[in-house]
């Protein structure tokens, strides 16, 4: 039989929330941005003129359960 050994290990390092910060904000930006878009967009906020991007979040619309007609 032979011996076996293991390197040592290093512990985590945690993250600085200073640098997860602008991420998370920047992520939540995003989201609100697109929920704003799934949910709203073409009805009495419209932001763009026409039917484009209604057509184009329809499914995604519906898979979220926001009614839209």
């Amino acid at each position: 039989m032979t011996a076996t050994t293991l390197p040592p290990t290093s512990l985590p390092q945690p993250i600085p929330v200073a640098e997860i910060l602008p991420w998370a904000v920047f992520a939540g930006l995003v989201l609100m941005l697109a929920i704003y878009f799934i949910s709203a967009e073409q009805g009495a906020t419209a932001i763009f003129s026409g039917m484009y991007v209604h057509e184009f979040v329809h499914d995604g619309r519906h898979l979220l359960g926001f009614p839209c007609h």
